[in-house]
């Protein structure tokens, strides 16, 4: 059974990421918000209406709204990848179908990246990556350790491009 990336020959994996685990925070709050909210209107049901089916629908609902606002964003982070290799820069994202993306670090004109007071912080960032080529620019938010990733793949360009490229 193959667990990493597949590579051609000479080719190896250098880094591997995921989005910053800053961006799980909204969807871990949504979570409490919505546990918080099934509390108080459980708490607060009129006796009335103290049937067995009406606290089942008011559940189900919550499950649904936590499947949707938590799981659904949890399993997209997680999901979610960004691949360095010694030639190219891969991007792999998807739940339940899967989406790729390859950029050879040779097309690679320009890395650059940005943080702000937050991100610093937290240690992530936004990288910005200019190819030669038709997409042109590839913005990467919630990179962890962005100005190691950027000194990294600044380097593999450098290695890749050679001496002609210099």
């Amino acid at each position: 059974m193959v667990t990493g990336p597949v590579l051609p020959e000479g080719e190896y994996l250098v880094l591997r990421l995921h989005p910053h685990w800053k961006t799980v925070l909204r969807p871990i709050l949504a979570l409490a918000v919505i546990i918080a909210a099934l509390i108080v209107v459980l708490a607060f049901l009129p006796s009335s209406a103290d049937k067995p089916i009406v606290r089942l629908v008011i559940g189900a609902l919550a499950l649904l709204a936590a499947i949707f606002c938590c799981a659904v964003p949890l399993l997209r982070w997680r999901t979610t990848s960004y691949e360095l290799t010694s030639r190219r820069l891969r991007l792999r994202a998807g739940i339940l179908t899967r989406t790729g993306r390859d950029f050879p670090l040779s097309r690679i004109t320009d890395v650059s990246f940005s943080q702000g007071v937050l991100d610093r912080v937290l240690g992530c960032g936004r990288l910005v990556i200019e190819s030669a080529g038709e997409h042109g620019e590839l913005v990467l938010t919630e990179i962890p350790q962005v100005q190691q990733v950027q000194a990294e793949l600044f380097q593999l360009i450098e290695i890749e491009q050679g001496p002609a490229g210099r």
